[in-house]
């Protein structure tokens, strides 16, 4: 079941779960959709005439991709697309890692663009997840670029982190204890002559002289 709040965030309830449910926090997975705005900028050499970069995320913004919205010369920010952040409950831990970026950060992946688009790319998603982040990057398909949040998510994903994440208490290895007092004469049997053995010792070739 779907829950949509009057921000525009949506909630996935799972009905068989035990949890409280009015807590939206609660749910499995939740949410919140997010325009992403590009920044064109010109090229610092001939092969590229523009560089295009993910500048800002703008929660519930569902205008026409491409649209523009702020033009300073020749740089120029639009609304590329429109794209949903999801959070579940299983990757908390890497949300956790995101927000200690400094700024905190999302990761927008893109990918490249296929039709005859002059941009080149296209937003495949956005992840508050460094560790999906990373694995997009090692793949070497696509561009991740991190994308400062806005305080709203911010205060939105702290909130299901705070409900979700369970920290593992340290637990020290114990080390065997050495036994200071063992000896160790090599390995094999003494009563089977070899003409070379690496794994035997003087010690035990003085003993089998003995017999």
């Amino acid at each position: 079941m779907i829950i949509k709040d009057e921000f525009g965030v949506e909630i996935m309830v799972d009905k068989s779960s035990k949890s409280d449910q009015s807590d939206i926090f609660s749910a499995r997975m939740v949410r919140m959709p997010v325009g992403v705005v590009m920044k064109k900028s010109p090229g610092v050499t001939r092969w590229a005439t523009d560089v295009w970069t993910p500048v800002a995320l703008v929660p519930g913004a569902n205008f026409p991709e491409w649209t523009e919205l702020r033009r300073e010369g020749e740089v120029v920010e639009y609304h590329a697309r429109s794209v949903e952040i999801e959070l579940h409950r299983s990757e908390v831990e890497a949300y956790k890692v995101s927000l200690t970026m400094s700024p905190p950060s999302a990761f927008v992946v893109l990918d490249e663009d296929e039709s005859e688009s002059a941009v080149g790319w296209v937003v495949k998603e956005v992840t508050l997840s460094a560790y999906a982040a990373q694995d997009e990057l090692d793949s070497g398909f696509g561009l991740v670029e991190p994308v400062p949040l806005p305080p709203v998510i911010i205060g939105w994903a702290q909130e299901f982190i705070n409900y979700h994440y369970i920290e593992e208490p340290f637990k020290k290895r114990k080390r065997d204890r050495l036994d200071i007092d063992q000896v160790d004469d090599g390995i094999g049997d003494a009563r089977v002559e070899q003409v070379a053995d690496v794994y035997r010792t003087p010690g035990s070739l003085k003993k089998r002289k003995k017999h």
